[in-house]
């Protein structure tokens, strides 16, 4: 495989996510077997500014695939939303002689990679890190399936409570603009009811399935709510109406926050941060860019970053109704 490319620079923008260690030892050690020389990027954005640069090799990599987090660490930039702030992050890479740029992280990770690469004809390539699974091109993110199972183990702990004590608990998790993980977790867990913002079912809906699940003989209730919910103006206030109409039910609520993000990736996250890593480098050394690593029905493929991030993801109807049912 020949190529012009002799260093590459590596960084995890935005949330972290479980997995991007596994992805960024995945990118070292492919630029290491091809002889090319990696370069991590401390801070995302911010540190690409200020030049905040380490060389790494095999050994620098060791014992992450495991690790949560970013050993990278992640920022948000906002000088590099400037386009002199942009000009100091190209003046870092030619100074530095980095050659392209492999980016792992979200939309505003490949929004800002996107623009760098029109501006300055940069090789960028993504590799999908965010537990919201909210990417196109892509039928899971680096991430998810490791929050996705936190997310049920919170859930089946919160259940015995809530059966102990006969109570209906409302259940929030991460999902500003997309359901997937409250979808799937809801499904997998047994949720009773469960509220995304792809699909607003109405507080009426919510109050005759809660009632009916009453009458039908359950004691204990979970309603899984994703944080981007339009039912109410937060899953507080949900609650607060639900328990005005429907005084019998004891509730209670949950916000399962930032501990979706941590602990130690899942071994699906894990061997999709080590494809998707090698095939990162190695589209940069055939001399592709500005696209994302993605995979669907098990195949690594390519997607325009441009497609990623501006494509809408779609909720699974089929899903939906099969929760439906479920909760009968």
């Amino acid at each position: 495989m020949s190529t012009s490319i002799k260093k590459i620079g590596v960084l995890t923008s935005g949330g972290d996510a479980p997995g991007m260690n596994a992805a960024l030892r995945s990118v070292v050690r492919t630029c290491a077997y091809h002889n090319i020389e990696c370069v991590g990027i401390y801070r995302g954005y911010q540190g690409l500014i200020e030049g905040d640069l380490e060389v790494l090799d095999a050994r620098s990599v060791r014992n992450i695939i495991n690790r949560g987090g970013t050993i990278l660490k992640s920022a948000r930039s906002k000088e590099f939303r400037t386009k002199e702030g942009r000009a100091k992050a190209h003046q870092q890479l030619l100074d530095n002689q980095i050659d392209a740029l492999v980016l792992i992280g979200g939309d505003g990770t490949f929004t800002g990679g996107m623009i760098f690469n029109e501006e300055y004809g940069y090789p960028v390539i993504g590799i999908p890190g965010t537990i919201d699974n909210d990417i196109d091109g892509t039928t899971f993110t680096l991430g998810y399936d490791t929050a996705l199972n936190t997310v049920v183990d919170a859930i089946d702990r919160i259940r015995d409570t809530a059966s102990s004590h006969d109570r209906l608990f409302f259940i929030e998790v991460m999902g500003r603009d997309c359901g997937q993980l409250a979808l799937n977790s809801g499904v997998g867990a047994g949720a009773e009811e469960i509220l995304i913002p792809e699909a607003n079912l109405g507080l009426d809906r919510l109050l005759h399935s809660l009632e009916r699940s009453r009458k039908s003989g359950k004691t204990s209730s979970i309603v899984v709510v994703a944080e981007g919910d339009k039912s109410g103006k937060n899953v507080f206030e949900l609650a607060e109406y639900v328990e005005e109409n429907l005084p019998n039910y004891d509730i209670r609520v949950s916000v399962l926050g930032h501990m979706q993000r941590g602990g130690s990736p899942s071994c699906f996250d894990r061997v999709l941060a080590s494809r998707m890593g090698v095939r990162a480098v190695e589209s940069l050394m055939e001399g592709k860019s500005n696209l994302m690593v993605g995979i669907i029905k098990d195949e690594i493929v390519l997607t325009p970053i441009e497609q990623a991030i501006k494509g809408k993801t779609t909720i699974d109807s089929e899903l939906m109704r099969v929760c439906e049912i479920m909760s009968t």
